[in-house]
């Protein structure tokens, strides 16, 4: 899919296809600039599990990390790709399937 700028210039839409737990810092940058929800803040136990972050099981998280939230909510802006120090997202033109 490909549309246009408001002045009729050409642009092409960068989804945010998948985020690299390995690489993500869990800073919450990307998560501040998108107002779709798209991400969330998660954590990793000691087994390497996505688990909710509560504040009763906080011990229990070795590393915090940002995670696929509502993929279908992304519009392909990329304030995410620009304001992460990580690097740890995927991006591409493929849209959610309906």
């Amino acid at each position: 899919m490909s549309t246009e700028t408001r002045d009729g210039r050409a642009w092409q839409p960068d989804y945010l296809l998948d985020i690299d737990a390995d690489k993500c810092i869990g800073c919450g940058r990307c998560f501040k600039v998108c107002g779709r929800d798209v991400m969330t803040l998660k954590g990793i136990n000691e087994d390497g599990e996505v688990v909710s972050l509560d504040d009763d099981e906080d011990e229990e998280v070795e590393k915090k990390v940002m995670v696929m939230n509502d993929t279908g909510a992304c519009i392909g802006c990329g304030a995410c790709a620009r304001v992460c120090p990580a690097n740890c997202q995927v991006h591409g033109h493929e849209q959610a399937a309906a």
